[in-house]
């Protein structure tokens, strides 16, 4: 109790200085002028009405609200606040404008004219939604010049639909809309809704528009309704207005296809140098920017065909799947043609994109791990290659990092390689994979080669190649299947001090061991936020499976168990299968406030010819993008304690076979292009066997025993064409036990070397 009171008195003085803020605003009001400071709104029922009914009568009438008022913290309007002792800026820029313009709010005054007009759309919305007999009535209370207006509906019986029929001629029109009905929006029960009405309309359009009716538009469709039939119920009749034009009557056939393959404001767009395709598309195209058959695979549309709205997309879609157009734009005109059915010419404007382009890109970095360097990269891009509209990427990197690791001593990491990349917009396959037909599946080969220098003690040299394949069944999805993938790392100039250690250390043995890795992949992306939306809940998966050498590994009988190591030039090859999952889930708490969650995991599984998982196919955790307050790479696994080995820190990679974790943050926004972040990290790795020289690294039922956590607050800073983040982070439960018998470290940090600092580039997740 005394603790209560306490703090009551703590409060006091606080409550007290707010109150006399806001006692304090009137001042700044003219005469007969009130501060808009609340509103209230009312549900009053003549008939039975749930709660929950109520409850969401209530939540539309209060969302239907105009203006917004001015924003509070505790009851304080800060913002007005500050745009009351801002004065009067004698400039239209500098500190004091910025100040009480764009920081401040003016106030949100209370006029009669405007507490009506809220009070006519309420009432206007009660009447959309079927409370014919219903009335809004107003009410306000003044005190100190702060208005607060109470609005209260008073409603009866929501009108149902007893019955819906279509008033039917006997032209084409009529007869497309009658076979529409069946998958009506208005059913016979339901409450009458305007929107609903709206929607079937639009419904009823987008029908009639797959069905060659280009020039119809929902406003042709009208609805009566009949409140009279009794037992608060109406009739509705749906019919084609007197006054809709003969050209939205009449079905429409394709007459031409007409493509400019180059055009801009000056294109001459004559047909006089056209050539026409065997389906009959004419193509303008003097300078062969692209071969004929790229439209005879892209477009959809044929001369004869009835239009289609979902064709006429689709069209459109693929063209700007291609990426090597700018601009992309259809037309449809009809044609003057005495035909017995109306026709249509299509247009298509394609402006190119920049054929070849050449970028560079560098880069510094600095991490809390005593980690600085530079990176360098200069890609070369063509986006129509061989003119079929084939995109080939040439890239050439190196940096350098150097590390120091105490006593002095330093380690230096140099990197370079080269990377080439290409995209060809059809599969290559004896087989027919089933993609959609909305985009473009594309066919990619890669090749690449790196090295990988580490001071004066080895040097990796890997190389890779690949061929598969990425395509999209949705705009929300995408397939990527790696037929073939082929990496293989040869180590060389090995240093003799160096060599030593490896006999000690099987973890960095294994860092830099020979791996011929060969097999196929398979990853599935789903993100609900590729298509915009204003939903609350977004949803994002990553699901990926790597396979190798397995079908070679039973045909060749390998077993390294059993002393059956089998080789691919002298290499032994690599035998595993692994799976990774990431799933997210973003919760919308307004435009800039999200909560965002995130599970990710995987497993690994070496068998046959390998005994271990390949060093770059392990799991690692900790860094920017992971458990924010660990090390990168340097946890676990388990709950091994890498501070518990005498060994040198060269190398703090520490991988594993399993990973389990989740990541929580909170992201808001701040002011201007800076956004807030507080979140929460846990998880770890582990092993799947017994690994003598790291000691509990090894996934057992008490797995629980050995997440670490980690919490932190950050900063954003939005430039829109990237995100800056920096993350301060800290650990509070480490997998392994602390001096005083404890793994949980709240309110124990007091070293400054136990704050993470992240510098990095996006959002973590």
């Amino acid at each position: 109790m005394a603790g209560k009171l306490s703090i009551i008195r703590q409060l006091v003085p606080l409550y007290l200085v707010l109150f006399c803020i806001a006692c304090n605003e009137a001042k700044y009001l003219g005469p007969g002028q009130a501060l808009y400071a609340g509103n209230t709104t009312k549900v009053e029922s003549s008939v039975p009405i749930t709660k929950k009914q109520k409850k969401e009568v209530t939540g539309e009438l209060s969302g239907l609200l105009r203006p917004k008022l001015n924003a509070k913290i505790l009851g304080w309007r800060y913002k007005l606040w500050i745009y009351n002792i801002s004065g009067t800026p004698k400039k239209d820029k500098g500190f004091k404008h910025w100040l009480k313009y764009k920081v401040g709010e003016p106030p949100v005054l209370a006029t009669p004219t405007l507490i009506d007009k809220n009070r006519a759309i309420m009432q206007n919305h009660l009447e959309n939604k079927g409370y014919f007999k219903d009335t809004v009535v107003t009410d306000t209370k003044v005190k100190n010049k702060h208005l607060t207006a109470i609005y209260t509906a008073q409603i009866g019986w929501r009108y149902t639909i007893r019955k819906v029929w279509f008033y039917s001629d006997s032209d084409a029109l009529s007869h497309r809309i009658d076979t529409t009905m069946r998958r009506t929006m208005l059913h016979k029960g339901d409450p009458f809704d305007l929107d609903v009405v709206k929607n079937e309309r639009t419904r009823i359009d987008a029908r009639l528009k797959n069905k060659g009716f280009y020039f119809f538009s929902p406003d042709y469709l009208h609805y009566d309704l009949d409140t009279t039939v009794g037992n608060h119920q109406l009739d509705m009749r749906m019919s084609i207005k007197e006054e809709t034009p003969d050209v939205a009557r009449n079905l429409y056939h394709i007459n031409n296809v007409v493509v400019y393959a180059q055009y801009d404001i000056r294109s001459d767009t004559s047909l006089k140098r056209a050539y026409t395709t065997p389906e009959g598309y004419h193509i303008l195209d003097t300078a062969h920017y692209l071969k004929p058959v790229v439209f005879r695979k892209t477009l959809v549309f044929k001369p004869g065909n009835v239009y289609k709205r979902d064709d006429h997309n689709l069209s459109l879609s693929r063209l700007v799947s291609l990426g090597v157009f700018k601009f992309v734009k259809a037309r449809f005109e009809p044609a003057n043609d005495n035909d017995t059915n109306s026709l249509l010419n299509a247009y298509y404007y394609l402006t190119p994109s920049l054929k070849r382009s050449i970028q560079f890109e560098t880069s510094a970095l600095t991490r809390s791990d005593n980690t600085t360097g530079t990176e360098a990269s200069i890609s070369w891009k063509n986006r129509n290659l061989m003119r079929g509209a084939e995109l080939f990427t040439a890239s050439l990197y190196g940096g350098l990092e150097e590390q120091s690791i105490g006593n002095g001593l330093k380690v230096a990491t140099r990197r370079a390689g080269i990377d080439l990349n290409l995209y060809v917009p059809r599969i290559i396959s004896p087989f027919n994979l089933n993609t959609s037909s909305a985009f473009v599946p594309k066919t990619r080969i890669e090749a690449a080669y790196d090295i990988f220098d580490r001071s004066d003690e080895y040097t990796l040299t890997s190389a890779r190649a690949s061929f598969g394949y990425v395509f999209k069944n949705r705009v929300t999805s995408e397939n990527a299947i790696t037929i073939l993938g082929i990496n293989y790392v040869r180590p060389t100039n090995i240093s003799p001090v160096y060599r030593l250690l490896l006999d000690t250390n099987i973890t960095q043995a294994r860092a830099i061991e020979r791996q011929f890795i060969i097999g196929p992949q398979y990853n599935f992306n789903y993100n609900s936020q590729a298509k915009p939306n204003h939903r609350v809940n977004n949803y994002y998966f990553n699901g990926n499976v790597d396979l190798s050498n397995n079908l070679l590994g039973i045909l060749s009988g390998a077993n390294i168990n059993k002393g059956k190591e089998r080789e691919i030039f002298n290499v032994p090859f690599a035998q595993y299968v692994r799976l990774e999952a990431d799933f997210r889930h973003y919760l919308s708490f307004g435009k800039y406030s999200t909560l965002v969650s995130r599970i990710t995991g995987g497993i690994g599984y070496s068998y046959g010819n390998s005994s271990t998982m390949p060093f770059v196919k392990e799991f690692f955790a900790g860094g920017t993008n992971d458990i924010r307050a660990f090390r990168s790479r340097a946890l676990g696994p388990g709950s091994y304690n890498v501070g518990d080995v005498n060994r040198t820190p060269a190398i703090p990679d520490q991988p594993g076979d399993i990973k389990l974790e989740a990541n929580l943050e909170y992201r808001a926004k701040l002011f201007s292009i800076v956004r807030w972040a507080i979140f929460a990290d846990a998880g770890n790795v582990w092993t799947l066997r017994t690994d003598s020289s790291r000691p509990g690294s090894v996934f057992t039922p008490h797995f629980a025993n050995d997440i670490a956590v980690g919490v932190g607050t950050g900063l954003r800073f939005d430039l829109t064409i990237l995100v800056l983040r920096l993350d301060l982070a800290v650990p509070v439960r480490y997998p392994y036990k602390q001096p005083d018998g404890s793994q949980w470290t709240f309110n124990k940090v007091t070293d400054i070397s136990d704050l993470v600092l992240n510098l990095a580039i996006g959002y973590p997740f």
